[in-house]
């Protein structure tokens, strides 16, 4: 049985060791401050040194000391996902994103990690939400490429075009961007060619894809006689005249060029609004030296589309001839402002200053010209290598010297 000075003794000697470990926790409560604060700094050092492998290490032990610390946990994410431990970077990117859930970034860099984990929904989720909030360009397009690989893999075409279509209206020069959009059109055509050849075999609008095609890849023979079956079939298809005759305007068969001309005809009975059409007209006067007729053409194809470059060019090549200068110069400008690198509007516009005595500007102008010529001439070097028809340009079926 214990005595009362045995149970004093006990209790005092109690209460000196509650009150010693209340002053350690005290003191320990007090220090902790200063202790993240010293990993921060160290971590900060070696972060300097680009030693993010010892920078870890020290963000590891202030998330210890306080779990909420979003800093730490942002940054120990991130140092992990560049080191490629996507496994150890996705709880800390999370964890942050829940303290603070505007780190648009670090929302990417998880939906990242989570695709090279295979938590492909996930990641599509976490892509999505962050993908319209970036703001840096290297993160928006690795983002971007991210979610267009996610929906491509799923067979989503339309979800990855629109986000390589948002890519490009941010980033219209960039090699990716440029070189993912060419991918997914390229799918989508392919992808709508099939479908249209399963539900309308032999329809006016499958000949006329197939004439696409042909005429993409130098077959014009093959391409006019789909063209023209496609017509039989439906001779009021809209476009499908002007698209014809664009082929038989480009021949080197005097008979199909003379052609060419009804079926530009053909094409504004079918849309009278066929801008196209008209501007066409306009050239094929302007070869036959009927300027007035050209003048209509031209002034018609303007009216209907001023935003047109080419027939800017053409209504003001046609103003030259006429010896009216001072109207044909904003037509000029005007087609440089819709395409920079118009080879017949800088050629002209050098035309124009030369007679009116602008030596300099003349001389700018001819630069411009020959740079421009220049990059054209390569760009139809490429094409032919790759055995592909380009695209006709202004100035294609004229000497721009005329």
């Amino acid at each position: 049985m214990k005595t009362k000075e045995g149970i004093g003794l006990l209790g005092i000697i109690f209460f000196f060791f509650f009150l010693r470990s209340l002053q350690c926790a005290s003191q320990s409560a007090a220090s902790r401050p200063q202790e993240i604060a010293a990993h921060a700094r160290q971590a900060q050092e070696f972060l300097k040194e680009h030693r993010p492998d010892l920078a870890i290490p020290e963000f590891r032990a202030i998330v210890a000391l306080d779990p909420n610390n979003v800093d730490a946990r942002g940054n120990l994410g991130v140092l992990l996902f560049f080191q490629g431990d996507y496994p150890a970077a996705i709880p800390q990117l999370r964890a942050a994103l829940r303290l603070r859930p505007t780190l648009w970034r670090m929302q990417a860099l998880l939906g990242m990690a989570e695709r090279r984990t295979g938590s492909s929904k996930s990641a599509l989720a976490d892509l999505e939400k962050a993908f319209p909030k970036l703001r840096e360009e290297k993160i928006q397009i690795e983002a971007g490429m991210e979610l267009i690989e996610i929906h491509t893999a799923a067979g989503d075409l339309d979800k990855a075009a629109a986000t390589v279509s948002a890519l490009r209206s941010l980033y219209p020069t960039n090699v990716e961007v440029l070189y993912a959009s060419y991918r997914i059109y390229s799918d989508l055509a392919g992808e709508a060619m099939l479908s249209l050849s399963l539900v309308a075999p032999n329809s006016a609008r499958m000949h006329q894809v197939m004439a696409h095609e042909l005429e993409k890849h130098g077959d014009d023979e093959a391409a006019i006689r789909n063209y023209r079956e496609a017509l039989k079939l439906d001779p009021k298809l809209p476009g499908l005249h002007f698209e014809l005759s664009e082929m038989l305007n480009a021949s080197s068969v005097a008979a199909e060029q003379q052609e060419a001309e009804g079926e530009y005809k053909a094409a504004l009975s079918v849309n009278q609004f066929d801008e196209r059409a008209e501007f066409r007209l306009g050239d094929i006067s302007s070869r036959r030296g009927d300027v007035q007729e050209a003048y209509a053409h031209y002034s018609r194809a303007v009216q209907l589309q001023p935003n047109d470059a080419e027939a800017n060019i053409g209504l003001a090549k046609v103003l030259m001839l006429m010896n009216q200068p001072d109207r044909a110069e904003p037509l000029l400008q005007r087609a440089l402002q819709l395409d920079p690198t118009s080879v017949a509007a800088h050629f002209r516009l050098s035309t124009l200053y030369r007679q009116a005595g602008r030596t300099a500007d003349a001389k700018r102008e001819l630069e411009e010209y020959q740079k421009y010529k220049e990059m054209k001439e390569k760009l139809h070097d490429i094409y032919h290598d790759m055995r592909v028809k380009p695209a006709k340009q202004e100035g294609d079926e004229t000497d721009v010297r005329k």
